[in-house]
Order: C-alpha cells, then sequence, then structure tokens
C-alpha cells in the first residue's frame, strides 16, 4: 500500500507523540463514551493520518481488532480506486486547510468486502495552533444508499414509463398550475413540444369560454380542497382544434402535506364520444322509425277494412271494382314501404334475427313472384323464370329472401317499360347459389352503380311518373343478402340497355330432419262469433266492425277501456281485439282489467296496434294477448284469428 507523508507535519516520530498525547487526554476524559458507542467508526490519527486509536464502532464497522489496526495508515480503509488518485491525502488536506472535510464513498473492510461511508475528518492542534492530528469519523450508509438508489431507479423507471406513455397525456403541474413536466403522450395529444409547453398556464389547454369562466382555477380549487377531480369536456390543442377530454387533477403532497403541485392526466375520447352519439343517433332513428310506422299504420288499417268490405260486397260496378283494386294494389304498395323503412331501421341497430332453415331456391322465386305480382301486373309486365332441373337448396330465412327478391321484382317493373318481359335466372356457379333478375329498362347509368345500393340513393333520371320510392329498397336488399352470407351487385352496360341485379347465396348442407314449411290449410267455415272491438281510432272501429258483421259475426265497439269495461260482462266475447296505444287507458291496463272478470274466462285476446318490434310481441305476449296483430292487418290473418276463436270456444 502506498505511504502518505501529513500535511505540515515537522517529523513522524514528534507527530506520533503528541497524536498519543491527546489521545491519552481524550481516553481519559472520554474513552468510556467512546468505547461504548458502536453505530460510529471513531479514529484518532496523528498528523500523518496514521491510527492511533480507534474505538469499538470502528472493530464492528471495519473488522480489524485495536492491535492490528493502531499504528496503519488510514488509506487501509479506502478503495484501490481512490488510493491510486491520492484521495485520503486530499481529504487530510482539505480537513487541515478547513478545519473539516466531509465526504461519501466506498470503504473496504478487513475482509475485502465494501460499504458506502460518510466520513467527517476534523483537524486537532494544539495551543499554538500547530497540527498534531485528526479525528476521524465514519458512518455506514450502505443500506440507506440502497434505499435512495432504489427510489432513484424507481423514480426513473416510473419517468421512463411516464415519458413513453402516448395514449395519455401525463404531466406535473406547480401549485399555481404552471406546467413543470411533459410526456410523449402530452406532446402528441396535445401537439405542444416540452420546450413549448413548460412553464405556460395549463389554463392553455381550455377553450375561451371555459378559461374566462374561471373553470382551471376551479378546479384546482376542487383538487386542492378533496384531493381529486375529474372532468368530461372540450380541450383545445396547439392548432385550435378541439377534442373531446377525460381529465383527472390529483393534489401531491410531501411528507409534511404540504402541497407539491398536481398531477394531470388527460385522455383523448374523441372517437368513443362519436361512437356513443352514433349509437344513441341510431337508437333516436330507430324510435323515429317505429313511432312513424305505428302513425302510418294506424289510417291505413280502416282502409284496408273498407277494402275488404268491398271485396265481400256482391254486384259492384266494373268501374268500381277496378277502383276498389286500385285502392288495395296502393295500400299493399304504401304497406311495403313502411315495412321497408322499419327494417332498415332494423338493420342499421342490429334488431334483424334471421330463422334458417333449408329453402328451396325455386319456392323463393314462386313466393317472390307472386308476392311481387301487384306491381308487375299494373305494368301488363310479364316475369318468366328459368330454374335449373334440379332442385337448388340455400340456407336461409325464407321470408327474408323472398323480400328481397320481392324488392328487386319491384325495382325492375319499375324502371321498365309497359308490357315488358322481366327474367328470374336460377343456377349454381363456384359452389354458390345465383339468382339474376334482369329487365328491359332503362339501365343504370355506369357512374351510378357503386352507389346504387346506398340508403335514400335513387336515380331520377327517366324514371316513370308516379314511380317514386324512398330509396331503401336496394339497401335493404344488399343488408340481408349480406346478413345470410352471400352478394349481390348491379350491373348494366348503359342507359336504355336494361339492368341485372346477381344475387348470390351460399349452398345448404345436408337435408334437415323438420318438414319445412307447409302449404296453409283453407280455413274452415266459422260459426257466428260475439267480437268486442277496443279502439279509439272511430274509423278503424267501425270499418272492422262492418267487415266481421258482413261475415256473420255480432261485433259490438268500445271506442275506449271504460266502454269496454260496462260492455263485456253482459256481452262476454269470444274475440276481444284491443288497440294498444289508447289514451287514458290502453291496451295492457285495459286487458288486465278484462281478464279478471269472471264471465271473459274463455275469451280469445289479440292486440292490435302500429308497432310490429320483437320487444311489441313479446310485451303483448306477457300482458296476456293471446295474438298481437299489426296495422293494417289482412283479411287472411283475420280469417285466422276468427278461426282459433272458434276453436276455443269449442275447446
Amino acid at each position: 500500500m502506498k505511504q502518505f507523508d501529513g500535511p505540515s507535519a515537522p517529523n513522524d516520530s514528534g507527530s506520533t507523540a503528541t497524536a498519543t498525547a491527546a489521545a491519552a487526554t481524550i481516553a481519559v476524559d472520554y474513552g468510556p463514551l467512546l468505547q461504548a458507542i458502536e453505530d460510529y467508526a471513531i479514529f484518532l490519527l496523528d498528523a500523518t493520518g496514521r491510527i492511533v486509536s480507534a474505538n469499538a464502532g470502528a472493530q464492528k464497522l471495519t473488522g480489524y481488532r485495536n492491535e492490528e489496526i493502531v499504528g496503519e495508515h488510514f488509506s487501509r480503509f479506502y478503495t484501490e480506486e481512490a488510493v491510486a488518485r491520492d484521495w485520503p491525502a486530499y481529504e487530510l488536506q482539505q480537513a487541515s486547510l478547513t478545519g473539516r472535510f466531509e465526504d461519501e464513498g466506498w470503504r473496504v473492510r478487513r475482509d475485502g468486502t465494501t460499504f458506502w461511508s460518510n466520513v467527517v475528518i476534523t483537524s486537532i492542534r494544539n495551543q499554538s495552533g500547530i497540527l498534531t492530528g485528526f479525528a476521524k469519523i465514519t458512518r455506514d450508509l450502505t443500506a440507506q444508499r440502497e434505499h435512495v438508489e432504489a427510489l432513484r431507479q424507481s423514480e426513473e423507471r416510473f419517468r421512463l414509463l411516464v415519458d413513453s406513455v402516448k395514449d395519455y397525456a401525463i404531466f406535473m403541474l406547480d401549485p399555481d398550475g404552471y406546467v413543470v413536466s411533459w410526456n410523449a403522450g402530452a406532446a402528441r395529444i396535445k401537439g405542444y413540444t416540452r420546450e413549448e409547453i413548460v412553464g405556460q398556464h395549463f389554463s392553455v389547454f381550455y377553450t375561451p369560454e371555459e378559461a374566462a369562466a374561471g373553470k382551471p382555477a376551479r378546479e384546482l380549487a376542487i383538487a386542492r380542497q378533496i384531493g381529486h377531480v375529474e372532468d368530461e369536456g372540450w380541450r383545445v390543442r396547439k392548432d385550435g382544434t378541439t377534442f373531446w377530454a377525460n381529465v383527472n387533477i390529483t393534489a401531491v403532497h410531501d411528507e409534511s402535506n404540504r402541497l407539491r403541485g398536481f398531477a394531470k392526466v388527460t385522455r383523448d375520447l374523441t372517437e368513443r364520444r362519436e361512437r356513443e352519439e352514433l349509437t344513441r343517433s341510431g337508437e333516436r332513428m330507430r324510435q323515429f322509425l317505429a313511432t312513424l310506422a305505428h302513425e302510418l299504420r294506424n289510417p291505413l288499417a280502416p282502409v284496408r277494412n273498407a277494402i275488404g268490405v268491398m271485396q265481400i260486397e256482391t254486384g259492384v260496378s266494373p268501374t268500381l271494382a277496378r277502383s276498389r283494386d286500385l285502392i288495395d294494389r296502393q295500400v299493399t304498395h304504401l304497406t311495403r314501404l313502411v315495412e321497408d323503412l322499419l327494417d332498415v331501421g332494423r338493420i342499421t341497430s342490429n334488431k334483424v334475427e334471421l330463422r334458417l332453415d333449408r329453402v328451396d331456391l325455386s319456392e323463393i322465386v314462386a313466393r317472390g313472384i307472386e308476392a311481387a305480382r301487384p306491381f308487375t301486373d299494373a305494368n301488363e309486365q310479364h316475369v318468366e323464370p328459368r330454374m335449373p332441373p334440379d332442385p337448388v337448396f340455400v340456407r336461409g330465412d325464407l321470408t327474408r329472401l323472398v323480400q328481397v327478391l320481392q324488392n328487386l321484382l319491384h325495382n325492375a317493373s319499375k324502371f321498365s317499360p309497359v308490357g315488358s318481359t322481366i327474367e328470374v335466372l336460377g343456377r349454381i356457379d363456384h359452389h354458390m347459389a345465383v339468382l339474376e333478375v334482369r329487365d328491359e329498362g332503362r339501365g343504370i347509368p355506369l357512374a351510378s352503380l357503386d352507389r346504387i345500393f346506398e340508403l335514400f340513393a335513387q336515380e331520377k333520371d327517366g324514371q316513370n311518373t308516379g314511380e317514386g320510392g324512398l330509396g331503401i329498397g336496394l339497401t335493404l336488399c344488399k343488408s340481408l343478402v349480406e346478413m345470410h352470407g352471400g352478394s349481390i351487385l348491379a350491373s348494366s352496360k348503359g342507359p336504355g340497355t336494361g339492368s341485372t341485379f346477381t344475387l348470390s347465396l351460399p349452398l345448404a348442407g345436408a337435408p334437415a330432419d323438420a318438414a319445412g314449411d307447409q302449404p296453409a290449410e283453407e280455413q274452415a267455415e266459422v260459426a257466428p262469433l260475439r267480437i268486442l272491438l277496443v279502439d279509439d281510432n272511430r274509423d278503424s272501429a267501425d270499418s272492422l266492425a262492418m267487415l266481421l258483421e258482413l261475415k256473420g259475426h255480432e261485433v259490438r265497439i268500445a271506442y275506449e277501456a271504460e266502454q269496454a269495461f260496462q260492455i263485456a260482462p253482459a256481452f262476454a266475447p269470444h274475440l276481444a281485439v284491443i288497440d294498444i296505444a289508447m289514451p287514458k287507458t290502453d291496451g295492457y291496463a285495459t286487458i288486465a282489467v278484462l281478464r279478471e272478470m269472471p264471465e271473459l274466462a274463455h275469451t280469445l285476446y289479440a292486440a292490435v296496434t302500429g308497432f310490429g318490434h320483437t320487444s311489441d310481441h313479446e310485451r303483448s305476449r306477457e300482458a296476456g294477448f293471446h295474438m298481437h296483430l299489426v296495422k293494417p292487418v289482412e283479411l287472411a290473418l283475420f280469417d285466422r284469428l276468427l278461426a282459433e276463436a272458434d276453436a276455443r270456444r269449442h275447446g
């Protein structure tokens, strides 16, 4: 080990003798006290740095016994690196110049292990001011250093973590609201670099109206008072654009509970808010369409009933018969538009459920042509189906697929000349069942082929007078076909060349055990029934009563629930047809009272309403109705209702 010359030492023997004398004096006055201290290593050094004495704490800390260390130079406790740069000599030099020197660093024990120590070296001078030695106090701070280092590393890791977060703006404010730190997420979301924003007041992120109203200061006051504040609202980026933000501000205090500032976390929720608003708009649209359909169906109901009356009447002149049939076709057309409108609303809000089964493509075509007959017959058009000789099966909802083909045929009829032919061709192509609907109409401009299936899109040029529409039929077709896992596309060589709509559907697998839909059996003659009609719409109630009376039934009308309660016990109807949306007492409250009457124990109850959503059917069933009829009600459905009431009477 390198030897050191002590500062200002006249000679080693004189210095040691003086230091020994000083140590003897200290030992007499403070010996017992120093020896009792075990948490500190206390040494007495001569002027050259050699150890004159050491306490029990020194032995505990360094591992050396007194006889091993006295007379050795104190540099023995220093690392090789510190000795190489003369650090022990520097410490003694500074202590002799200033009277005291303090340092922290690594020191070495007898067994070679190291510890982190705090060292205080104080110079000792005699009455003449001559340096006689040094008092050296060493304390083991390894545990404290490890704790501080762990804390530093934790803070560093946290800083790196915060700085790397890009989805959240995380930054600190001083107690007055000025920005003191800035992470990468803050820079991305708000647009400011660290250099641009540190030192600025955080109110710069608020809209001018909110800043002027004192909202930033109010939020800090709340966080200061209760520790935390959360808010959502518009915030402003550097470029002046706004975004919808979720903001959390948390007060930060030190160990003495003194406010050091605020931690502020901001998240950009603009996309989530737009999605939520879109969902709310969709639900409002669905509710609007349901209400609109209800209001449209109500006036259609008495018209449909009146048509039924005219169809039963005999001896009607040809002119009146043509007028009656015209009204019938237009009511059917209007009813279909209402249903299409509702279906679009259901599809856009994911409310449509398909009832899948193994369906013959020929049956879809036959039913679709029949459903479209009112439109094609009115235009004296002929629909020519050409199907493969062998059955082709798809897996689908028969009702919905017929609806698709009906819409395509109606579209073809609307834009084709009177007396023209519409072809429906079926085939198998690339493991798909394919239907083509070809017409001889005005065709589709090339620029419109891409948008023909968009909601409310219509081609107006060349459209037949009076053949308007809502522009939802093809949108509905596309949505329903895609729900089946298929596709639909339109093609045309241009104006005047006709159009082709090609529908592709996945082929079905093996035949199901179920027998499938069976043809409807012809209704048997129904004996006269007692029927109670409860409806505040007088036209609807009166026209239906007229129709039922012509069929030979006895009918009583109640235009409000209270009238029904008076009529029902004595009349004891076999069938009660009750409107749901009545003022004062609605249909649900009405049936609740009627079902308590013992005279009506065998009555069949049917709800009649303009609302036809699945949830409306479920609510009717829960209220006790046996059937749920949607206005306007087809005559065939009334016949089925009468048959069920008759069967219940004899059951």
